[in-house]
């Protein structure tokens, strides 16, 4: 293995390790540099090869849940091309990720109203890259325009964090009435935009 493999390995191992810290009960900003280093298996004074300090990492973090997000999307996109549902299949794909990477959307729920300005700023970036992919998506579907588009993926983007936050402690039977009713919800707002979109163009 090269040395710069050796070191993506390393970065990648810090990365994981911070993310298996967080806990519904431990936040990013409750991690020590010692905690991660140990839980990559390297020296606290390594750490400072890959990342200048914590503040470094959680920004990292940060990205690297918007690009997951940015996938999940995409795979969802897969999925709607075999399955045909748009709403059921992006939603049941959303609760998927919740539930199987409950640490990432707890970082991202965590700091988007953290005391951090720099963190705040990374989540709303990363969100705004979501519904910008949304909106295109909407876009080229709907044939709406842009404007709308925007407004209607900001819309389905609140309401389906918001069914991520009740989702992410809820019982596997709670969670199926928690997607259905997200459900209906964005088929309203959905049919409300195109109903909008209608009249403005009569």
């Amino acid at each position: 293995m090269s040395r710069a493999q050796q070191k993506e390995r390393t970065r990648r191992a810090i990365i994981d390790a911070a993310f298996a810290q967080l806990s519904p009960d431990k936040g990013f900003a409750s991690l020590s540099l010692r905690e991660v280093a140990r839980e990559a298996g390297i020296a606290p004074t390594s750490f400072y090869r890959h990342f200048a300090d914590m503040d470094e990492l959680g920004l990292t973090l940060v990205d690297e849940a918007g690009l997951m997000l940015r996938q999940l999307l995409r795979q969802a996109r897969n999925r709607i091309e075999k399955n045909g549902s748009v709403i059921r299949t992006s939603i049941e794909t959303f609760m998927e990720f919740v539930v199987g990477n409950s640490n990432v959307f707890r970082l991202l729920l965590r700091e988007r109203s953290g005391t951090s300005a720099a963190f705040r700023r990374a989540v709303a970036r990363e969100i705004q890259h979501f519904s910008a992919e949304l909106a295109d998506y909407l876009r080229k579907e709907t044939a709406c325009p842009d404007e709308f588009a925007h407004m209607q993926a900001e819309a389905m983007v609140t309401l389906v964090f918001h069914a991520g936050v009740d989702a992410l402690d809820a019982s596997p039977e709670t969670r199926i009435v928690i997607t259905n009713r997200t459900i209906l919800q964005l088929r309203w707002l959905a049919h409300g935009a195109a109903s909008y979109v209608r009249r403005i163009k009569e």
